[in-house]
């Protein structure tokens, strides 16, 4: 009984996490199965449309080397520089979707990953539009996310995401 009680919970606990099969819509622009398995994710640059689950991202531009966002009496500082990453972000679902700038991620060419800084973004936007907000079915909003990354780091792709459990779709910077 105990074994099956642990099963049970652990069962739970990755669908929870989305790991479950099929969970997490992870389709592509390339108009794949929609199960990401099934068919290599195209890699999106610049400008093109690329999707993950309820959302087509367009990246419109990415500027590094900024040291400083915000105002002069309100803004912040970069532990090195930067990265503002311009996206549009589209709901192609049925139903009102969350995004958060923080569920975004960069990677460097040597893989290393960066996180998206969400106090920075603050300052970057001005009406919060990466932060936590709902985008209905069929419209759009346009924002910055922001990632701080060392002075000497060149960005080359970017991962995003519907959702923190998504599987996300890569944009090519290079």
């Amino acid at each position: 009984m105990r074994k099956t009680t642990t099963l049970a919970l652990i069962a739970t606990g990755l669908i929870a996490l989305g790991c479950g099969s099929g969970a997490a819509d992870t389709s592509t622009s390339s108009g794949g199965s929609g199960k990401g398995e099934d068919a290599p994710a195209k890699t999106a640059k610049v400008g093109e449309a690329a999707r993950d689950g309820k959302f087509e991202f367009k990246v419109k531009s990415a500027k590094c080397g900024v040291a400083k966002v915000g105002s002069d009496m309100l803004g912040q500082k970069a532990q090195g520089q930067f990265c503002l990453v311009t996206v549009n972000v589209k709901n192609i679902g049925k139903e009102a979707q969350m995004f958060d700038g923080s569920s975004q991620k960069a990677y460097a060419a040597d893989g290393t990953e960066y996180s998206a800084d969400g106090g920075a973004a603050i300052y970057a936007n001005k009406n919060a539009e990466t932060f936590l907000n709902d985008v209905n079915p069929g419209n759009q909003v346009s924002g910055v996310v922001v990632f701080d990354i060392p002075k000497n780091v060149k960005l080359a792709k970017l991962e995003l995401h519907d959702s923190p459990f998504s599987g996300g779709v890569d944009v090519s910077l290079g």
